[in-house]
């Protein structure tokens, strides 16, 4: 594994991101452990996005003015810095909204597919595998995001398909044992996420990509919680289709990555219609723009795109290696810390190499939203509730958990800072506990 930041160089890397420097409750310094959440933003994110509002500000491939010459050269680039951050033509990358608009996009797109004439002059098998009606399956596991569930419930219920999915062990792994059971020639997608948002657990990508490729299902990859921690190539991991979002990757609000396959993305029929995605309009019909172009309607998010293009090249410049090395220390240390105290139980893999970028636990007898307002008054950001992810939550008996999430500028005083403030619970609850 590559070598993790030194202090001097975590010192360096942190004043880049403003508001770390704020002070909060009491006046304590701002502790903030829920970038899974969202992430923090470094200058030149946010002067990326000031310099195109100030300079370029103009509507892309419209106007034939240099403003507008200049936004499209920036926005186009942008799509170039995106993919090749994921080791991807840029010519396979959409700009979305965020991750969860990126899943329904395909989810619509497999839905729209099925319509009369959709599909027309694609080849016959390939026609045939984005053709989704009766009779079909979509597989998910149970430790998806809402973001990379309801959309499939949803394309079940629009086509007649049935939905099925992958149950986690107790240990909080997939079960791919089960995995075997549930696919088979009837499936038509297998949508699953690359870390899990709750357990953190690392999921084998290309194990369970050959499973689906042996039954002929297309793979859609939930990766908004992997990119910001891992070194992530589309190539490697074999998947027909992946989502991720900006927010999280140190990037804006407002802005989302689809990558897939060119033949999937030229093949399936667009999500949104309107300008920009056209190729030509007539009154009683039209035909749609190759993609990119085909799945980005309407004047888009130029501005938040720059960003996340600043974002990528800010990553790739302190490297994903080390930026990964950096989240595994992170990890280790936290598990090792919560062991220590027998009155909190995390949920997931007690292996740090089983896990990225989170940790979920409970306290016993506490609700995980006490616990947080515990930790808030200390100046602790963290997460409470069910992650978006309630039915597993229910898998692992219990309503909610607090989620410690890190990222780049995380340092291992913070996790110790989150720690003696976890250590007042058992006082201010009355639990009869043993020390740290």
């Amino acid at each position: 594994m590559s070598a993790t930041f030194t202090d001097a160089e975590l010192a360096r890397l942190r004043a880049d991101f403003p508001i770390l420097s704020r002070r909060v409750r009491h006046d304590a310094p701002l502790v903030y452990l829920d970038s899974g959440a969202t992430s923090q933003k470094p200058r030149v994110v946010l002067d990326a996005e000031r310099d195109f509002y100030e300079q370029h500000n103009a509507a892309v491939h419209r106007g034939a003015h240099l403003l507008a010459e200049e936004a499209t050269d920036a926005y186009e680039g942008a799509r170039e810095t995106v993919a090749r951050f994921i080791g991807a033509p840029a010519r396979e990358v959409v700009f979305t909204r965020n991750g969860t608009d990126a899943l329904n996009l395909v989810a619509y797109a497999l839905s729209n597919a099925s319509a009369p004439g959709a599909l027309d002059g694609v080849d016959p098998e390939l026609a045939a595998r984005l053709t989704i009606g009766p009779g079909d399956e979509i597989v998910v596991t149970q430790m998806e995001h809402h973001a990379n569930l309801v959309p499939w419930q949803e394309l079940c219920r629009r086509t007649g398909a049935t939905l099925r999915w992958v149950d986690v062990t107790d240990d909080g792994e997939l079960d791919l044992a089960g995995l075997d059971a549930v696919l088979g020639e009837a499936t038509k997608v297998l949508a699953f996420t690359h870390v899990s948002n709750v357990l953190g657990t690392l999921n084998d990508v290309p194990t369970i990509v050959a499973k689906a490729r042996a039954v002929g299902a297309l793979t859609v990859l939930d990766a908004c919680q992997s990119v910001p921690h891992l070194p992530v190539d589309v190539t490697q991991l074999g998947v027909d289709l992946l989502a991720f979002t900006g927010h999280k990757l140190l990037g804006p609000s407002g802005v989302g990555v689809l990558w897939g396959r060119y033949e999937l993305l030229e093949a399936l029929p667009p999500y949104v219609t309107g300008g920009s995605m056209i190729e030509l309009v007539r009154i009683e019909s039209s035909t749609y723009a190759a993609p990119p172009q085909r799945f980005e309607a309407g004047v888009p998010m130029t501005a938040q795109a720059v960003g996340l293009a600043a974002a990528c090249d800010y990553l790739s410049a302190i490297g994903m290696e080390r930026v990964a090395a950096h989240d595994h220390d992170l990890v280790a240390h936290t598990l090792a810390e919560l062991a220590k105290r027998p009155w909190v139980t995390v949920v997931g893999p007690t292996d740090p190499d089983r896990r990225v970028g989170a940790v979920s636990f409970t306290v016993d007898g506490v609700h995980p939203h006490d616990v947080g307002q515990i930790l808030d008054d200390s100046g602790v950001a963290v997460r409470t509730g069910h992650h978006c992810a309630w039915p597993l939550h229910r898998f692992l008996r219990v309503v909610a958990t607090t989620r410690v999430s890190f990222s780049v500028y995380t340092t291992i005083g913070e996790i110790d800072a989150f720690l003696a403030a976890l250590d007042r619970v058992p006082a201010v609850f009355g639990l009869e506990a043993a020390s740290a």
